[in-house]
């Protein structure tokens, strides 16, 4: 599967089947694909030994059995940790994965959206050191054909670039900012733009896709969030539950033929 190659809307699992399963795991990443779900979003962070691993939050508190920050943590010990029961009992096997073991597993099957945090976010990485690690992986693995690398920070994008100039990138944001945002995506040729849905609007939509930029809002809960972003004309849904997104869509297309 290829980055540029999508049908329209296209299903981004967040952090897997995050409604279902518990996020950031092989099973969730699983499931999307089952779920027909054409990319998996995901988070990376360092272990203390500088292996690429994929969690969401900079500690292991909420997601694990265990406490303290992701980089305090060597991988072999970081491999000891439940990161499944929290969700479910049934989960009590699943592990923390590698980027490498989900590249892997999935890159090919199913597309892959890579978030690297802010600096802000990570200060123990070091200017460049996540980025560096992440495109060396991808590019090693020769997996850049279905790898999308996005963030918040255009400054950890721009080093992507640098690194990798075919690499594709995405701008993630909570508000669109006139001429800022979309300038950002200009000098980053970006393959996409990521915004909250709760702050996008339909001509903001019209100016990325006027300058060929796809537009894939996030934190859609509900069918109602979904519904809303459909109308919004987006090219794609970051959802946390890929069924639901497939169900809606279904549904919106069953009353289009009803009316005509």
């Amino acid at each position: 599967m290829k980055l540029s190659v999508f049908e329209r809307p296209l299903v981004m699992a967040h952090r897997g089947f995050q409604s279902q399963y518990p996020e950031n795991t092989m099973a969730a990443f699983s499931a999307a694909v089952k779920a027909g779900a054409q990319y998996i979003e995901m988070d990376v962070s360092f272990t203390r030994d500088s292996q690429v691993v994929v969690i969401h939050d900079d500690t292991v508190d909420r997601t694990t059995n265990g406490i303290g920050p992701v980089h305090g943590y060597l991988l072999k010990e970081l491999k000891q940790l439940d990161a499944g029961s929290w969700f479910h009992p049934q989960f009590a096997q699943e592990r923390i994965p590698t980027l490498g073991e989900v590249l892997d597993h999935f890159a090919g099957k199913i597309c892959l959206n890579i978030e690297i945090k802010a600096y802000d976010q990570v200060p123990e990485a070091g200017p460049d050191h996540l980025e560096n690690a992440v495109v060396d992986l991808v590019r090693r693995k020769k997996k850049q054909a279905c790898v999308l690398i996005s963030s918040f920070d255009s400054k950890v994008l721009h080093n992507v670039k640098t690194l990798d100039h075919a690499t594709r990138v995405a701008l993630i944001s909570k508000y669109f900012v006139p001429g800022e945002t979309l300038d950002q995506c200009l000098q980053l040729t970006a393959f996409s733009y990521h915004p909250n849905l709760s702050f996008l609007k339909r001509d903001q939509v019209v100016t990325m896709h006027r300058e060929g930029f796809q537009v894939f809002p996030y934190n859609i809960n509900n069918a109602e969030d979904i519904y809303h972003a459909f109308g919004l004309e987006v090219d794609g849904l970051i959802s946390k539950d890929p069924h639901l997104v497939q169900s809606c869509y279904t549904n919106l297309l069953a009353s289009k033929k009803t009316d005509q």
